[in-house]
């Protein structure tokens, strides 16, 4: 089996869940392909190559938008009985329905795992991350699945530099006579939330806008990343980049700490897989602390201080 891997670049690098899903491409076996959308350098074919992709084949859509271009060249180049991973980043996800639509063949999408057996198989959550669902493509391929970030853990292996295939732009037309004439990138201090080891997030029961401040000078003290509920998003105390959950970032890191935060379904799918949770609340029957590893009943207005000041003490 020939798996394939969507990779889009990020900011000189390849995105980080494309190197999970290399990993795990890896794991599989076969002969493994990463698709590379953006403009491409050594150290990015050097990154794929160790985390294993075999052969790379770069399209460089330069101002072009580049998801009709590259699910054409897709549909080109995948053959009937191969596998191609997306992310469920924004891009991913466009190439990869778009190909669904060219092909004639279903994508599974919201993936946590992939099983070769027999067949093709997706496995997702579902209720909340409490049971999982082993889905399998009984139809023809080739098999395309949206992979959820942080669903393998990226990992360099001995893979040498892969074979580097330039992909020609694909005459599309109209359709593809979109081009970008501005990017915009939102200012961000501190670790990016979906790659920090530590997090501290803030919800409703911080009561204002003004006191997630204590979570900003709290991340700040411990080196962490600030990350919200979608309420509070919704409510417009924070931007919409920094919500943790289904709707927003899928975070995996080794301390999350949640302050005010109840537990909402949608906020617990994003964080629940945090190597250690620490809960602060006030409400000892909030269902945070279902999956908190160490609860603190206690009002955030009070608890909060106290840890700023005990870490400035330091």
């Amino acid at each position: 089996m020939k798996i394939w891997v969507f990779a889009e670049d990020a900011g000189g690098s390849p995105a980080s869940i494309a190197l999970e899903m290399l990993t795990k491409a890896r794991s599989l076996g076969g002969d493994v392909a990463a698709f590379f959308v953006g403009p491409g350098s050594d150290s990015i074919w050097s990154a794929l190559g160790s985390h294993g992709a075999a052969t790379v084949h770069h399209l460089d859509p330069g101002n072009a938008l580049p998801s009709a271009a590259a699910a054409a060249a897709l549909a080109d180049l995948v053959g009937a009985g191969d596998l191609v991973l997306f992310g469920l980043a924004p891009t991913d996800r466009d190439v990869a329905g778009r190909l669904s639509a060219r092909l004639g063949v279903p994508v599974l999408s919201n993936a946590v795992d992939i099983v070769v057996g027999d067949g093709v198989s997706a496995v997702n959550e579902i209720l909340g991350g409490t049971t999982l669902v082993e889905t399998l493509f009984t139809g023809g391929g080739p098999h395309l699945v949206v992979v959820r970030p942080k669903s393998f853990v990226a990992e360099s292996g001995s893979g040498g530099t892969p074979e580097v295939i330039a992909v020609p732009m694909p005459d599309l037309g109209h359709a593809g006579s979109a081009t970008i004439v501005e990017r915009h990138e939102e200012p961000a201090q501190g670790p990016k939330l979906s790659e920090a080891s530590v997090i501290v997030s803030g919800g409703r029961g911080l009561g204002s806008a003004e006191k997630f401040g204590m979570i900003e000078e709290l991340a700040s003290l411990l080196g962490a990343a600030t990350g919200a509920t979608r309420a509070i998003v919704d409510s417009g105390w924070v931007p919409y980049a920094m919500q943790v959950g289904q709707t927003g970032k899928i975070v995996k890191p080794t301390v999350y700490i949640a302050c005010g935060i109840s537990g909402a379904m949608q906020h617990l799918v994003g964080m629940k897989d945090s190597t250690t949770i620490i809960a602060i609340n006030k409400d000892e029957e909030a269902p945070i602390f279902g999956v908190a590893d160490l609860g603190i009943v206690g009002d955030v207005h009070k608890v909060l201080p106290k840890l700023i000041e005990a870490l400035k003490a330091k």
